[in-house]
């Protein structure tokens, strides 16, 4: 036989293999076999007989073929692609990722990668890295000219390009549901969340079975504050591919929302079994861990995740974030070593120079330790675009347009429900200590920090006029009573996911909802309103040495700081004059000097008879979510009254901004 004739006849023996790998895969092994005992080594022979035993599931079989052929392949891109595949279908992730990444960086016109790329990385919880993944996905699987036009924009963040494109193509081909999805991914990135799901819901309408839009869907749901439904969406792409670590992910992020943690992390702990040298998937792990009160576990987890990426700056901090935790010396220096980098990234940066202060703090180090949390503040205040003249704005708006006769012409008004206890102030003021003494009681359900009333405020701000100073509350100026009770009712509703027992009242400790008061007591004239108060430097130091996940962007400088505390007394001294009685206010200090009789005028305003129970509150072993999750697990302690005067020497502008709040603390001064 001719070397020509010998050449023809593989091809042909390779051909009938390929055919037969779909209808049987056994005897495409057969085939193979026999191929490669005349071929040794051929590498389209292996490459085949991998995807037969594959097929067989038998996929360690096919990681044997696989992992040698693309080191003897290095410059095969398929190959690469289909070790990741079979690295992500048997639980590798970490490795997965690496092999599909060196298969786009060979051949970026590879779509299924691009898709097994961005389902990996949403499975490690590398979600913008993922969003990439998927939008090259789409820009390599399309044919249309506008429309890969629109993706390679999209991908490349020329948001305002795509957006045209898309507009345009949609004119024409309306039913388009790539493009459809693709303009859902404009509308989120503007931040127009509502739009988003619109567009997802029509692409669904149009291919109910196009599962990287639901995705896209309960991903959008879960950031619009929707929980419950996205829990859905969820559900409905786990029941068609059960084992999807990108969906498996999404939903333990979405359980730790509504405080089911033990189930989160039961999902947490099967993910670090695909993806044990993630870090990032660590550091989640550790923090559902620690809001379930599994100090220890979080402990361990956050420093196997330190052990994977030393430069980590956000579990450097989630361990000094703990509060009862302290660093070894050691410790330590390896936080100083990574702070001595020159190629340090500026949030890890920034996570360290809080950690490294509150070890010093811990160590009694005070002056250093204040270096170091100024230096993080003021990192993290380039970051923002924060106007403490338009908090004073604001906060002048709401004392000049709700006035008694405001409040008098809409009583009556709003839900009747009681069920609300809202506890209102400032970060760091003793909302959550609040909190574990109200949960502690047979009749109140402890919760979380709940985004409701702020989601609210949203959807009012869509409903006013754009161009007003004030269309929040503009737009709740002008509801009748029925809108009012809906309202409340809506509130009700939406929170219901957060309660897990059958206790009568629910606590919504979301301190930033002093600035909403209007709308509480206008929706829920029957709530409750607990105001938590603290010594005023007291208060705002803790709030700046304290680095917040999200939000909070007054308390990352000490004259803002001590503005905000100024205009929140201003703001609460007019609400009880206009509802005298209406928000009972518990002043921390006196809560630690007097904690029975605190604890007993609390229980007495919210209509609660004495329990003992409230008085052993650090034994209560329910969820805690904030910055003193560990401090509330223990009794009340004098020491933390006075603990800022050790930093008094610099907060020379705090004094100055808070002026005579500060003076008067805690009697109120008369204010402009």
């Amino acid at each position: 036989m001719t070397g020509a004739a010998a050449a023809g006849t593989l091809e042909q023996a390779l051909a009938h293999a390929a055919r037969l790998l779909d209808r049987d895969p056994a005897m495409a092994v057969e085939q193979l076999d026999e191929i490669l005992q005349v071929a040794p080594g051929h590498p389209a022979a292996l490459q085949l007989l991998a995807a037969a035993r594959s097929l067989q599931g038998n996929e360690q079989g096919a990681l044997d073929i696989l992992m040698p052929l693309a080191r003897s392949q290095p410059n095969w891109a398929v190959i690469h692609l289909e070790l990741g595949l079979a690295l992500d279908r048997c639980g590798r992730g970490q490795e997965a990722i690496d092999a599909l990444r060196r298969a786009v960086a060979m051949k970026p016109d590879l779509p299924q990668a691009w898709r097994a790329l961005g389902d990996c990385l949403m499975a490690a919880g590398e979600q913008a890295q993922a969003d990439v993944a998927y939008g090259s996905h789409v820009r390599y699987s399309t044919r249309d000219p506008r429309l890969l036009a629109a993706a390679v924009a999209l991908v490349e963040n020329r948001i305002p390009e795509a957006e045209a494109l898309l507009r345009e193509h949609l004119k024409q081909a309306p039913t388009d549901v790539a493009a459809i999805r693709m303009f859902a991914e404009v509308a989120a990135r503007l931040g127009r969340n509502e739009d988003a799901l619109h567009l997802l819901e029509r692409c669904l309408e149009l291919a109910p079975s196009f599962q990287e839009a639901r995705r896209n869907y309960a991903l959008v749901l879960h950031r619009s504050n929707q929980p419950e439904e996205a829990l859905v969406q969820i559900e409905h792409l786990l029941a068609a591919d059960p084992g999807h670590l990108g969906c498996r992910n999404l939903k333990a992020v979405v359980l730790c929302r509504i405080g089911d943690y033990e189930p989160a992390i039961r999902i947490y702990a099967d993910l670090l079994e695909h993806y044990p040298g993630n870090a990032k998937v660590w550091v989640s792990y550790g923090h559902a861990l620690k809001t379930a009160g599994h100090f220890e576990r979080a402990i361990a987890a956050y420093r196997r995740s330190l052990e994977l990426e030393p430069s980590f700056g956000e579990v450097w901090w989630s361990l000094a974030n703990l509060k009862t935790f302290r660093f070894s010396a050691d410790e330590l220096t390896a936080m100083r070593r990574q702070l001595a980098r020159t190629d340090l990234a500026g949030d890890d940066r920034l996570h360290l120079e809080f950690a490294v202060g509150k070890a010093l703090e811990d160590a009694g180090e005070y002056e250093p330790s204040f270096r170091h949390y100024a230096q993080g503040n003021a990192i993290r205040r380039t970051q923002l675009h924060y106007s403490a003249d338009d908090t004073s704005a604001r906060v002048r708006y709401i004392r000049e347009h709700y006035t008694r006769d405001f409040f008098a012409e809409r009583a009556g008004a709003g839900s009747a429900a009681h069920d609300p206890i809202f506890v209102v102030g400032l970060p760091r003021a003793g909302s959550t200590l609040i909190e574990q003494i109200l949960s502690s009681h047979s009749q109140v359900e402890g919760t979380m920090e709940l985004p409701e009333v702020t989601s609210i405020t949203r959807l009012l701000r869509l409903q006013g006029d754009a161009d007003s100073a004030m269309p929040y509350h503009g737009a709740l100026a002008t509801l009748d009573p029925d809108a009012l009770r809906a309202l409340g009712e809506r509130y009700l509703a939406h929170t219901r996911i957060q309660r897990k027992t059958a206790a009568p009242l629910f606590i919504d400790k979301m301190p930033n909802n002093f600035m909403h008061i209007g709308l509480i007591h206008l929706m829920l004239p029957n709530a409750k309103i607990i105001d938590a108060r603290r010594h005023p430097l007291a208060c705002c130091f803790s709030a700046f040495k304290q680095h917040f996940a999200r939000g909070q962007n007054f308390s990352y400088d000490l004259g803002d700081v001590g503005r905000y505390y100024r205009d929140y007394v201003a703001l609460m001294a007019h609400f009880d004059a206009v509802l005298p009685g209406r928000i009972h206010r518990v002043l921390y200090e006196r809560m630690v000097e007097d904690t029975e009789g605190e604890v007993r005028r609390l229980l007495d305003h919210c209509g609660l008879p004495f329990e003992a129970s409230c008085l052993r509150f650090f034994q209560n072993t329910r969820p805690v979510r904030t910055a003193s999750s560990e401090q509330v697990r223990q009794p009340i302690y004098r020491e933390g009254v006075d603990h800022w005067r050790h930093y008094a020497p610099w907060l020379g502008p705090l004094a100055s901004a808070l002026g005579p709040v500060l003076e008067n603390y805690p009697d109120v001064p008369v204010l402009e």
